[in-house]
């Protein structure tokens, strides 16, 4: 499928409709994976759980590495644990693409290796996470699939909550490409009336504070 500017809108709003229908965006006091405290929450891990839903995701984010990236750019697809690889498997099978995963930590057993799957010295690597808030978890995968002899320039994510993870990629060579930004998301939840407008304010205090 090719995206043109239209259907890429197009797909993100349907991505915030999928999210508004399971409810994956809540609002409190929240703890994120590297210590982070947050005014709100994303769980896209409850995207898989709606078959239809996860289907149309994956088939958003094929058509949009099809055309910000380019398969033939790329040889190999990596999930990043744990709701990464969920993902990332999908989208390779979508992709004619052989998929690996990071493991989280070196399996003291067989190979002992903390990329599973066929990796080549020279393969070049696409990696996928659900979402990315600092960049530290994906810096520490590709930096993994590096030690083992990939190559890694490219990652890309549904979400970016736009708090340096870009930035902290970049500065490592790597380009991230997503689905949407979550400033898209809470402007367009508050016109579709699925979020007040101090809830959106909350989100878009929060990556500046993150930024910060």
């Amino acid at each position: 499928m090719s995206v043109d500017d239209s259907t890429l809108d197009s797909m993100k709003t349907e991505f915030c409709n999928i999210l508004k229908k399971i409810n994956a965006l809540e609002f409190g006091t929240f703890r994120l994976t590297g210590g982070r405290i947050t005014p709100y929450y994303v769980d896209l891990r409850l995207i898989p759980s709606f078959p239809d839903a996860f289907r149309r995701v994956c088939n958003f984010s094929v058509d949009l590495i099809s055309r910000e990236i380019g398969p033939e750019n790329f040889d190999r697809v990596a999930g990043i644990p744990t709701a990464g690889i969920t993902f990332a498997s999908f989208i390779a099978y979508r992709l004619e693409k052989p998929f690996l995963y990071i493991r989280q930590r070196v399996r003291r057993s067989g190979r002992e290796r903390r990329v599973e799957g066929v990796l080549m010295p020279g393969d070049r690597v696409l990696i996928i996470d659900d979402l990315i808030t600092t960049g530290l978890t994906l810096q520490k995968a590709a930096a993994t699939i590096r030690s083992e002899g990939g190559v890694v320039s490219d990652a890309f994510v549904l979400l970016d909550r736009m708090e340096g993870g870009s930035e902290r990629l970049a500065k490592k060579g790597i380009r991230l490409h997503s689905l949407t930004t979550i400033d898209e998301i809470a402007k367009r939840l508050y016109e579709m009336n699925a979020v007040t407008e101090d809830e959106m304010q909350t989100i878009l205090s929060q990556i500046r504070t993150g930024k910060g």
